[in-house]
């Protein structure tokens, strides 16, 4: 444990330390070793429990275990050292819960993956209200072992036989190096208690099975089977690291804009595959995301040598990966949003905000020389079709630009690498007998209004 601890920094000296305590052995042998480490590393340790509710009185009995077992064992501390002696404070305990049956029938989820979610954000959201720079959890060495039997059982590459990471972020894992027998031993020679999960016992749940049948039969063929599966971790995780600094390397050009990240789509495509599938990885983890299947990060890979240059791969955590043209786009899911039609008076003065556009008109004659660029027109009055309307673009829309020929507008957009979700916000302005002006572009040229001529003056302009 300490050498592990030594070896990535996972708790700098006068750091405040979040230990996750379930009640279970491995949780009580971190928070007891802790405890003890606090004065020679000095760092100021804190508890903290979550009751999932989810076993009924079992789970208010291990919120109760966790609350006596740290006033009994984690108290005012005397320690003597070099410099004198001091008292350390006692370890104090947070504790929340929440209905994570009911929130996994709401999102639709496994109770699994909702336990595991509201609890991290739980330690998360304690942490940062507390000030601790450090999360501790326990995951231990068996862990570890079965995460790479599982992993392997379901298909990964290099990045997935690495096993649980020591440190991600705040969160550091102590304990991935020490046995599950060290711990129970550790625990039996002082006497010190824990509380069972009844659930640990149900080999309905995978990791269960492969605990209980699996790795004891591995354990017959070689007794040093965890150590040397830790070994055989560690050699792992070195060489995905170094392919991931390369990774890393190539995605520092990415641009941050707004919730999202972009990178030129060629970058990835041109690296070969398991440097590709690592940038993806680099670029979620730079939106603080890092659950993703291989399937995934291939999937997002794929996008970028794709000659689609709007399509789009729904990621975990409510995020997407869209190619707008040669730029990879990561952020947040949205929806395509359409413009409201809007009517348009062509004989007064007024002003529409539309989508990302600002148009004006008014009544006007046309001048003798029409104005030059897309974003002041003057459109012959009389030759308009019933109502004018600010409107979006429809299937079948097309323009006949000056001096250029006719294009349907979803043609004109693509050409224009206009992204897709901005076309259903990009306004027309029509009348009933089609599209007369589209902001940025022009308008028909059969509409527009000869010098002298009764005329629409209208003139726009886009905001950033």
């Amino acid at each position: 444990m300490n050498d592990l601890m030594a070896r990535f920094h996972m708790i700098p000296p006068g750091s405040r330390v979040l230990c996750a305590v379930s009640g279970g052995a491995d949780s009580v042998y971190l928070l007891h070793r802790l405890y003890l480490l606090r004065s020679m590393l000095d760092f100021e340790l804190i508890a903290a429990h979550y009751n999932h509710k989810l076993r009924g009185e079992e789970s208010d009995r291990d919120e109760q275990f966790v609350r006596d077992f740290v006033r009994g064992w984690c108290g005012e501390e005397r320690v003597s050292g070099p410099h004198g002696s001091k008292t350390l404070p006692p370890v104090a305990l947070v504790v929340g819960s929440g209905d994570v049956a009911g929130e996994a029938r709401r999102r639709g989820a496994g109770v699994e993956e909702t336990a595991r979610a509201m609890r991290y954000a739980f330690l998360e959201e304690t942490a940062a209200a507390l000030g601790c720079e450090r999360i501790a959890t326990a995951h231990n060495a068996d862990d570890n072992a079965e995460t790479l039997l599982l992993h392997l059982t379901r298909g990964a590459g290099l990045h997935g036989l690495t096993g649980i990471p020591p440190v991600r972020g705040k969160l550091i894992r102590p304990l991935l190096t020490t046995s599950r027998q060290t711990i129970e031993d550790y625990l039996r020679l002082y006497a010190i208690p824990h509380a069972e999960d009844s659930t640990n016992a149900d080999d309905a749940y995978s990791r269960n099975k492969v605990r209980h049948q699996v790795l004891p039969v591995l354990k017959e063929i070689n007794p040093w089977l965890i150590p040397r599966t830790a070994e055989t971790i560690g050699s792992l995780r070195e060489d995905d690291a170094y392919l991931q600094a390369i990774a890393d390397h190539e995605v520092q050009c990415a641009v941050r804009r707004g919730g999202e990240l972009v990178l030129p789509a060629g970058r990835i495509a041109g690296q070969p595959g398991p440097i590709a599938v690592r940038m993806v990885r680099a670029l979620l983890a730079g939106l603080d995301a890092y659950q993703f299947s291989a399937a995934h990060l291939r999937a997002v890979t794929a996008l970028c040598r794709g000659g689609d240059p709007s399509a789009a791969v729904d990621l975990p955590h409510g995020l997407t990966a869209r190619r707008v043209y040669g730029d990879l786009v990561l952020g947040p899911r949205q929806e395509a949003a359409v413009l409201a039609a809007r009517p348009l008076d062509p004989d007064r003065e007024q002003t529409i905000e539309a989508g990302p556009w600002r148009i004006t008109c008014r009544p006007a004659a046309a001048p003798a020389a029409h104005p030059e660029g897309p974003n002041h027109v003057f459109l012959a009055r009389d030759a308009l079709s019933g109502p004018l309307v600010i409107r979006p673009r429809q299937t079948g829309d097309a323009v006949t630009l000056p001096r250029r020929g006719r294009k349907t507008l979803k043609k004109l957009f693509i050409d224009a690498h206009v992204p897709r979700l901005e076309r259903g916000t990009w306004p027309v302005l029509a009348d009933a007998g089609g599209p007369l002006y589209i902001p940025g572009f022009g308008p028909d040229a059969a509409h527009l209004a000869a010098p002298g001529e009764r005329a629409v003056e209208i003139w726009t302009e886009k905001s950033d």
